[in-house]
């Protein structure tokens, strides 16, 4: 189980393949500085809702990886997230495809 801060004080879990993923999405967006929202589902122990954050160059990301070997990426999964980060809607996290298989950006996060 990984962990994304935002700007220090947002911290949220992700597993490390998913958070190994969001980081390249991320990363390639930020490095054309281009700004967009992410959005996730909150865990049930604080309430299970959502949050979103706006997501800019400027701001300060912290990837934190607990697992020793570094996730096999999954290039249509790559390009599915990236898919609905380019939407108005921004980032969310969308079920992994199969490599070459369906499309996994049908279901929005609320």
């Amino acid at each position: 189980m990984g962990k994304f801060i935002y700007d220090g004080t947002v911290k949220v879990d992700f597993e490390d393949r998913t958070l190994a993923h969001l980081q390249v999405v991320i990363g390639n967006k930020l490095r054309r500085n281009e700004a967009f929202h992410f959005t996730w589902k909150d865990d049930t122990s604080i309430g299970d809702g959502r949050t979103t954050i706006w997501v800019h160059p400027r701001c300060s990301l912290v990837y934190k990886y607990y697992g020793s070997r570094r996730p096999q990426l999954n290039l249509a999964w790559l390009d599915a997230l990236a898919q609905v980060a380019n939407t108005p809607g921004g980032l969310y996290v969308v079920p992994e495809p199969t490599e070459g298989g369906a499309d996994g950006a049908a279901d929005e996060p609320y």
